[in-house]
């Protein structure tokens, strides 16, 4: 009787385990195409000193200068090169 009891719980816990499972994969892509908001930003390492993060959608990009031996600086966001002024 308590093998019964056994496998049958163990089984309601697989069970549970997949629904929770498939329910937080199905939550992360909800609302959002990954095609489209997946790659809008790109992280670049101009050189050891400088690094940015450009946002493909609007074309901003926010630049950061690394020192060494020093701690972080303050991000600046940067005017694009791309889009013309009006």
């Amino acid at each position: 009787m308590s093998k019964t009891i056994s496998i049958a719980f163990l089984g309601l816990c697989i069970l549970l385990g997949s629904l929770f499972i498939s329910q937080s994969l199905e939550g992360e892509n909800k609302g959002i195409p990954a095609s489209e908001e997946q790659y809008r930003y790109e992280f670049i390492s101009a050189n050891e000193k400088n690094v940015i993060i450009f946002d493909r959608e609007t074309g901003d990009y926010w630049q950061k200068f690394i020192e060494p031996n020093q701690g972080p600086t303050d991000w600046e966001k940067q005017e694009s090169p791309v889009i013309a002024k009006e």
